[in-house]
Formats: C-alpha cells, sequence, structure tokens
C-alpha cells in the first residue's frame, strides 16, 4: 500500500512529543531553571497509566483549515480508542473502551456543538451492535440513541439531523429470494435498515428497509463458499454505509451494489438510483465511482463522496469525489477528486469537505489521513491511525473531571511532576504548586504546555498540586492534592 511522499516535510510525533506554540508568554514561570517541561515517559502517560494512543506521523506541506483532527483508531481488527488530536498528532482527548468505538465527530444538537460517535460490538460481516452517543462539552453524556424495533445499531452510521433526530442504520438477517444471482431460494441475507430517531424520547419516526426498495440482482457482490446465502452463510447483497438527510429526501449509500440511492423521506421510494446496475444518470468521464463510502449532498446539485475504486486487492488508488448532478437531464460529471495518486483504502472511508476549500481524505483500512487544500494538491498526512472514518472540526472543552497529577520519581532532594487533563482544549501551561511546610501551596514550578502531558522538576514536597492555566494566566482548574512518597 503506497503512500505519498512528494515533497513533505518529514515529522515523527511520539506519544506527548512536539511542544505546543502558544501566548504561554504571559505567564509568570516559578522555580526557575527547574520548570523544564519534557514528555511523557516510554510506554504511556503517568497521569492516566495503562493507556497509549496510537504514535502518528505527521507531515506538512500547506496550510491546514483551522481545528482538531477526529479518529476512531484500529489496528486490524482490533479496535481501540476514540482519539482528538491536533495538528502535529499529538492527543487532546482519548476515550477507552472495551467495545468498537467509530465515526467519533463534532455535530450540531439544540443549537450546540457535541462531540458524537457510535460504540458497541463488532460482528461477523462487517457491521456491529451498538447505540449512537452525544457527549457536550464537557465530554457528559447527554444522550444515548438506540435503534428500535428490536434493531441493534450498526456501526456504519450515527448522523444527527436538524430535526432533533439521528438517522441510524442496522443489519438484520432475513430471508431473500437468492435465484437471481445464482443462490437458494430462501437464501440467509442482511436486510439493511435505515431508521430515523427522535434523540429525546427514542421513538422511530421513519424505518426504511433497503430490500423493499434495491433488487437482489442489483448487487455487485459475488456469493463465495463463505457467504453463499445458506444457514450460517450470511449474503450481504447491499451494505448500506452512510445516510444523509437533505430536506425531504435520504441520501443513502450502498456499497455492495456500488450505487447512491435518493429515498423519499415519506414514502421510502426511490427517486433515483446513481451509479450501480440501474443508474439513472449518464455518469462523464473519471466520475464513475466503485465500492464507494460516505455520500453526501452538500447542495441541490453537488455530492461528495469517498471512491474506494477497488476491484481487487491493490487497485486502485482511492479518491475523494466532487460530483455535479443534474437531475433534469440526469446527467453526473466530476467537478473535482481529491487523490495523491497513489493511496488507496481497500475499505471504509471518507471525505469532508471544509470551509476555505480544504477536504479531508480518511483512506480507512489504509492507516492515512490526507487534507487537500483548494487546489488540490496535500497540505497534510498523518498515518499510523486507521479509521472507519477521519474529520477535522473546531473544538472547543473543558472536561467535568478534574486535571490529573503524578510524580514520576524522587532523588537528590528534586522530584519530577507530570500533569495532564484529558480533553482540555485551553490549556496553554501548568503551575505545580507544593506544601513544603503543610501551611500552604506556593507556586514551584510553571510549564508551558508540550502535549498530552506536560513534566517538570522541582524540590520535593509532601504533597504537590497541579493547576491548568490559561493563556492569560487564570486558573482554569486544579488537580486534586497528590501525597508524595519520599
Amino acid at each position: 500500500m503506497g503512500l505519498s511522499r512528494r515533497g513533505f516535510l518529514v515529522g515523527t510525533v511520539l506519544a506527548g512529543g512536539a511542544a505546543l506554540a502558544g501566548a504561554a508568554g504571559t505567564l509568570q514561570r516559578g522555580g526557575g531553571p527547574d520548570a523544564d517541561a519534557a514528555a511523557a515517559e516510554p510506554g504511556g502517560y503517568l497521569t492516566l497509566p495503562g493507556t497509549q494512543p496510537p504514535k502518528l506521523t505527521v507531515r506538512r506541506t500547506g496550510t491546514t483549515a483551522p481545528g482538531l483532527v477526529f479518529l476512531g483508531p484500529f489496528r486490524g481488527t482490533d479496535y481501540a480508542d476514540a482519539l482528538i488530536v491536533d495538528d502535529d498528532g499529538e492527543p487532546v482527548w482519548f476515550h477507552g473502551s472495551s467495545d468498537l468505538v467509530t465515526d467519533l465527530r463534532v455535530q450540531t444538537y439544540k443549537g450546540e456543538p457535541v462531540l458524537t460517535y457510535w460504540e458497541g460490538a463488532r460482528l461477523v460481516g462487517g457491521h456491529g451492535a451498538g447505540n449512537g452517543i452525544l457527549l457536550d462539552r464537557t465530554y457528559s453524556k447527554i444522550a444515548e440513541v438506540r435503534a428500535g424495533d428490536g434493531m441493534h445499531g450498526d456501526l456504519h452510521e450515527f448522523q444527527l439531523t436538524d430535526r432533533g433526530t439521528a438517522l441510524l442504520t442496522a443489519y438484520p438477517e432475513v430471508t431473500a429470494d437468492l435465484r437471481p444471482i445464482g443462490g437458494p431460494r430462501d437464501g440467509h441475507v442482511y436486510g439493511c435498515r435505515v431508521q430515523e430517531v427522535d434523540i429525546a424520547t427514542g421513538k422511530v419516526l421513519l424505518d426504511w428497509k433497503a430490500l423493499d426498495h434495491i433488487a437482489i440482482a442489483e448487487t455487485k457482490m459475488p456469493m463465495t463458499k463463505d457467504t453463499d446465502g445458506t444457514k450460517g452463510r450470511t449474503f450481504d447483497p447491499v451494505h448500506v454505509n452512510s445516510v444523509q438527510a437533505y430536506g425531504d429526501t435520504l441520501l443513502v449509500s450502498a456499497r455492495d451494489t456500488c450505487a447512491l440511492y435518493c429515498v423519499d423521506r415519506r414514502t421510502g421510494a426511490v427517486r433515483w438510483r446513481l451509479g450501480g446496475r440501474r443508474s439513472d444518470f449518464a455518469i462523464g468521464p473519471r466520475a464513475a465511482f466503485a465500492w464507494q463510502h460516505d455520500a453526501r449532498r452538500l447542495d441541490a446539485t453537488t455530492i461528495s463522496l469517498f471512491d474506494n475504486h477497488i476491484t481487487n486487492v491493490g487497485d486502485g488508488p482511492s479518491r475523494g469525489l466532487l460530483l455535479k448532478i443534474d437531475e433534469r437531464a440526469r446527467k453526473a460529471t466530476l467537478l473535482r477528486e481529491y487523490t495523491d495518486g497513489t493511496t488507496y483504502g481497500q475499505y471504509m472511508g471518507n471525505v469532508q469537505m471544509l470551509q476555505g476549500g480544504n477536504a479531508v481524505v480518511g483512506y480507512g483500512s489504509t492507516a492515512t489521513v490526507i487534507e487537500f487544500g483548494p487546489d488540490g494538491k496535500p497540505v497534510m498526512e498523518m498515518t499510523g491511525a486507521g479509521s472507519y472514518r477521519a474529520y477535522r472540526s473546531p473544538w472547543s472543552a473543558r472536561p467535568a473531571t478534574a486535571p490529573s497529577v503524578a510524580v514520576a520519581s524522587v532523588a537528590g532532594g528534586r522530584m519530577r511532576v507530570h500533569a495532564s487533563w484529558n480533553g482540555a482544549t485551553d490549556v496553554a501551561a501548568w503551575r505545580f504548586l507544593t506544601d513544603a511546610d503543610a501551611a500552604r501551596f506556593t507556586a514551584a514550578a510553571t510549564a508551558r504546555r508540550t502535549g498530552f502531558e506536560t513534566a517538570a522538576t522541582m524540590p520535593v514536597a509532601p504533597r504537590v498540586v497541579a493547576e491548568a492555566l490559561a493563556a492569560n494566566g487564570n486558573v482554569l482548574a486544579r488537580s486534586a492534592v497528590q501525597a508524595v512518597s519520599v
């Protein structure tokens, strides 16, 4: 799997690596030469023991859009944490889970930005069983959305709408006549469903069954000895992987038919198909796509999608596409493609159009995220964490939990102390206070924030506290008191 290497400035970021620039010059440094910031200890963070996000490599050649990068990292089939990182690949927030986490991003609910993701079990057949989660800007859970009618919410989509609802997918096993493609009469298949659920009440407002509207013969997925539709070998003819509300319609992407469907939101009828075996559109040069993901209608005439462009393992390269659609003339043409000419994603992936003209392309199964500038050239490449989707968004948060502090070592009358605050976005520096005479805490050292975890060395004292400071020197929060073993 090739990765773009054209002219990038190379800089590998390890856990706790590069320092952040900021207005910390307005802060008073304490402790003189003892206030030396440093990276996290090898093997993880002292302030959050047992946790270690993946190591990311970042290459930049241009100006990225404002905001942070949102990932759901995994390694092969072993899924890890939800992860927010900065432009150096340095963690800002991560969420550990014993389950699979996908589709971490910023959305809007009741007029406020919220952090959303899907969390649940990964099942055989490339789908999941879980729920959609909404967190506020303190990382407190404000809602958990479940599919209705006995369904398990699938991992492929958790999209909020401006109606206070969420769009979810589900993959129930049903029977269908597979004889049109050489299978059994009562074949076992995944009958993809799309549900619109009211977030506040859990009421199901829409329940769309793909096989009521998409013929088995539309599939481009070949049956195999392991998925031939017999009992225990469930076939996946449709594989819905994204849903978006647009006015009175839904835009549905089905990977295994290589087609997009415009669905009437009220009746469930398919208004048109784009791509696949029964396309209603003539598709212009270089506008054809295959095994696509993440179709989004940007306006009445523009659709973005991730074109995996895979017919055999190793084919490609994959592309982010902008298509112009003329519904009246039934024509689809290429407006722009985003590709480095090398990288492909065999499965998963997305493209996100940003204000200002940049575009983020996540390559899914290939552990690469590339941000392209308005001219279509890469401005940033981040590697090291495969993610179902990848996003860039502005995000400001102050966790409800207190900062963490930990003492790394005590020797020769000196101690090294680490501080972090998982998810905080406005910390410019850390002030360490010690209680040397058991009477009151005084400032022992101040260190500019150097990534997720920051350290400083100071005289040994019985107790230590860490204060998170804003760029203007104001105290944002204080850790609990940490006793020091001497």
